[in-house]
């Protein structure tokens, strides 16, 4: 889920990505690796204002695992536990456990907000476990696998010693909803008229198949709506796209709909689509990078532009789609075509925060992905906090 793809901004960060041998590294080598972790957060993560207390979370049993790293295995779960203590959908580890829980929003299909003591589902995602059981926004979670939601989330945090505070408690709700990734899931549901029910779903790791990257549906009086399909991470999508948009009328509204982009991509992604509908380079996002701040003192910012493609101009109108299944790079598409005057209409995103830079530890190359840059845009508005309008029709 790597979004912008820049130079490692820390000693402790790589390219590379090949893993060491395990048995090439003695149990002092993956300790080392284990006590490399909160400064490499603490130095690089872009969003440690909105942690409690502006710090890396830590706590005894936090510390007691990472003192008990021995093997790659117990280093791997120590720094899937940091990074779950950020509690930020932006942030994961690049090797991951069979029965790990599953990553939101790539393989969630409920979204679930917290509003006083309740979890309500907010949006489900269409064709997926949750939608053919019938589950609709605004019913209520009250079990996650027979345990009562407050103690489950509870149960979420006291494992590292946290409290389920702030965003922590909504982050865990929706995580144990979307459930492990090698099982299926059990959740008890309340709606608005307080009837009851229990539902079993499927993982979403279960029977996923390939699809192309982007599907172009007709429409009425030659409009054309163009899907992608969470593909904005692999090249052969500005392929795709330039192909669709070689056979599209010049004058025809073009929809492009961006509800099922949940697992971000490339800046290259969105520069070519945007690259459409421009006739001269046009800012479209602002980054900021606070570790460079952290560590000279000196802030760096700078304006993003996308510039016209040779060749490749559609002056037809463009707008624009989006639900809670835009995830980062499709939320910079979103701000970006914002950014060009274009029109912009969904619900809330999934509001992932930032640029995810990759880093590697020193012995084991395990890899670390976390937002090291903060998104703007061009207004100055932080990317994660943005709402479009309603669509109409």
């Amino acid at each position: 889920m790597r979004y912008f793809g820049a130079m490692m901004m820390a000693a402790l960060a790589s390219s590379a990505g090949g893993a060491v041998a395990p048995d090439s590294l003695s149990a002092a080598d993956y300790r080392a690796d284990a006590g490399e972790i909160a400064a490499l957060i603490a130095a690089n993560y872009a969003y440690l204002d909105d942690l409690p207390g502006g710090v890396v979370p830590t706590s005894p049993m936090l510390t007691a695992e990472r003192d008990a790293v021995h093997d790659r295995d117990s280093l791997l779960r120590y720094a899937e536990d940091m990074i779950t203590a950020l509690a930020d959908h932006h942030a994961l580890t690049g090797s991951s456990f069979k029965d790990d829980w599953a990553i939101v929003p790539s393989y969630a299909d409920l979204w679930i907000v917290r509003r006083g003591d309740a979890y309500i589902i907010d949006a489900v995602k269409p064709d997926t476990p949750a939608a053919r059981a019938g589950i609709v926004a605004s019913e209520r979670v009250v079990a996650v696998d027979g345990v009562v939601i407050d103690r489950a989330v509870a149960a979420f945090w006291v494992r590292l010693g946290l409290a389920p505070i702030g965003e922590r408690a909504p982050f865990a709700a929706r995580v144990l909803a979307a459930g492990r990734r090698d099982r299926g899931r059990t959740l008890t549901l309340a709606t608005r008229d307080g009837h009851a029910r229990v539902v079993t779903l499927a993982s979403l790791y279960a029977g996923r198949a390939d699809r192309p990257p982007l599907r172009v549906m007709p429409g009425k009086n030659g409009a054309v709506t163009i899907m992608f399909n969470n593909a904005l991470g692999d090249d052969a999508t500005i392929t795709a796209f330039d192909a669709a948009m070689a056979k599209i009328a010049p004058r025809a509204a073009v929809t492009l709909d961006l509800t099922d982009t949940p697992s971000g991509g490339t800046t290259s992604i969105a520069r070519a689509v945007m690259g459409w509908f421009v006739t001269r380079p046009m800012a479209y996002q602002v980054h900021n990078l606070p570790a460079e701040e952290r560590e000279s003192g000196i802030a760096r910012q700078w304006i993003e532009q996308v510039l016209p493609r040779a060749g490749k101009y559609h002056p037809g109108p463009v707008s624009v789609r989006v639900g809670r299944w835009t995830g980062s790079l499709g939320e910079g598409l979103a701000i970006g075509f914002a950014a060009l005057g274009k029109p912009v209409c969904g619900t809330a995103m999934a509001r992932l925060k930032g640029a995810v830079y990759d880093f590697d530890l020193t012995h084991s190359r395990l890899r670390m992905k976390f937002p090291a840059e903060r998104l703007y845009t061009v207004s100055g508005q932080p990317r994660e906090t943005v709402v479009p309008r309603r669509c109409v029709g």
